[in-house]
């Protein structure tokens, strides 16, 4: 048995919870997975076990660690990152959860937006938080649980509640129930932190009707946040690096500095431009956010971001497969799709769970738009492919406008960028190049580089990220003006589906 360091990352998702561990030379030697239950209460309504979570991930860390047959001693640092806006009420002094989390997807919340939003509330909440007043953030979804929570436990006694996204829960439980501390990265997420200060901001707090005894203190994304309670490996691990999900991706990929940006293929697509030290504000309603913080001899580091978020992409593929039972697999797809020579006038709108960036509108609802006698299982699997390429070019204009400067060249990872016919069809629509490395997990890759980097296992981010091999360069092809074409019907058919659910 070799005595060479290792780190290991914690991914932590919607679907499904990840260990990883990275060598020295930060390739993955191993990894253990394990799906994650969704609980659908009612239409619109999503929820995740905060327990099953956590026994989850305990799982995987035992799992990866005897795959890999190293000692617990031979692991330096954990990185975790997680799905991010989805939160929790648990109580302290029992560690169990007053509820079952409520997932970023869930909508239970939009009713109540809307009326802070008639009330006058959006331009201020964007001026602080640099997020579209929404239920996708976690405030909305703690003051829900705030009201539900005392009804199914009349005794209740606010001082021994806890309040947090999946981070800080996991870090909690992590350490024993002695650290309640979340990232800037993490909390830029939740619409409840002051963007321009790095604070929780007291006028939201009040406002969203949370007491700030509840939440976790601030930490940079980089850095100490505890230990390891030893009942969980048996020895003290140090966790020393914390980040949303898509910031995780982002740092995987080096995008470090203005220009650069990259989507993420997972439940949703995230695509995340980085823009240094500066707050951009977006005029076509892309989110301002946080990438992440560290310490420089002695001062906060903080780098900025904006970010489009949509709401349903891979999780459109799992529809398929098990919602409506098209497809038995989701490589399936990639075949359906090029079986036909079009999407024979289909048209997908990926509204499953309202739509995100850039339209934000709660109440659209999914369709599929353009059917015949004609159409068949292929059309309809082609018509979510492009659907998920379509929405991803809405951004890249956004951001393209925001900016200034066109983007030349688009970074991917997550689970449906191994799609090949989505890869090419994203550069045709998109007019650029697309990079696909050959490790697709970037969120837990970055989680790992950011964990290791905070305790000087390497020195050197940009060669961290250089030596990352790419897989494949979709060049745009020759129907690349056809999808032009295509892309403005597919806007017609979006139209068609807001503001359904009034």
């Amino acid at each position: 048995m070799t005595t060479d360091p290792y780190i290991m990352a914690l991914d932590l998702g919607t679907t499904g919870n990840r260990a990883f561990l990275l060598n020295r030379a930060s390739q993955i030697i191993a990894q253990a997975y394990k799906e994650l239950p969704q609980y659908y209460p009612q239409p619109g309504w999503v929820e995740h076990d905060a327990w099953e979570i956590w026994q989850d991930t305990c799982w995987a860390m035992r799992t990866v660690v005897a795959q890999a047959q190293i000692a617990p001693t031979q692991i330096a640092a954990i990185g975790l990152t997680v799905q991010r806006e989805t939160c929790l009420l648990w109580d302290k002094t029992t560690g169990q959860p007053l509820h079952k989390a409520i997932v970023w997807q869930d909508r239970r919340t939009a009713a109540f937006c809307n009326q802070l939003a008639e009330e006058g509330h959006t331009e201020a909440i964007y001026d602080r938080t640099g997020l579209v007043l929404d239920a996708y953030f976690s405030a909305s979804k703690l003051a829900w649980l705030l009201k539900a929570v005392p009804e199914n436990h009349p005794t209740l006694n606010l001082d021994n509640v806890l309040a947090g996204t999946i981070d800080t829960w996991v870090l909690w439980n992590l350490t024993g129930g002695s650290v309640h501390v979340t990232d800037h990265s993490n909390a830029s997420r939740t619409m409840l932190l002051n963007l321009r200060q790095g604070e929780w901001d007291d006028s939201l707090l009040d406002l969203f009707g949370i007491p700030k005894s509840l939440m976790p203190k601030l930490q940079t994304s980089l850095g100490e946040f505890g230990k390891t309670d030893p009942k969980i490996l048996g020895h003290e691990i140090p966790i020393t690096a914390i980040l949303g999900d898509q910031q995780a991706a982002l740092f995987a990929h080096g995008c470090d500095r203005p220009g650069s940006l990259k989507c993420t293929y997972g439940t949703g697509s995230f695509l995340v431009a980085h823009t240094g030290k500066t707050i951009v504000r977006s005029r076509s309603r892309l989110l301002s956010t946080v990438a992440w913080t560290a310490t420089h001899q002695g001062q906060l580091q903080t780098g900025y971001a904006i970010e489009g978020s949509m709401f349903t992409s891979g999780a459109c593929i799992q529809w398929l497969r098990d919602g409506l039972r098209l497809i038995a697999n989701a490589t399936e797809t990639a075949a359906l799709a090029a079986d036909v020579t079009d999407n024979g006038g289909v048209y997908f709108v990926p509204a499953l769970s309202g739509l995100g960036a850039p339209h934000w509108d709660m109440s659209a609802r999914g369709a599929f738009l353009g059917l015949t006698r004609g159409s068949q299982r292929q059309h309809l699997v082609r018509a979510v492919l492009e659907a998920i390429a379509y929405q991803t070019k809405e951004v890249v204009d956004a951001v393209n406008a925001d900016c200034g400067t066109p983007i030349q060249q688009l970074k991917v990872d997550g689970g449906a960028c191994q799609n090949d016919f989505l890869m090419q069809y994203q550069a045709d629509v998109l007019g650029i190049p697309i990079e696909r490395p050959t490790v697709l997990d970037a969120t837990a890759q970055g989680a790992a580089f950011a964990a290791g980097l905070a305790i000087g296992l390497w020195d050197d981010y940009a060669a961290l990220v250089a030596a990352r091999p790419i897989d494949q360069i979709f060049n745009p092809g020759v129907g690349a003006s056809l999808t032009q074409i295509h892309f403005k019907t597919w806007q017609t058919a979006v139209e068609r589906c807001k503001q359904w659910e009034l």
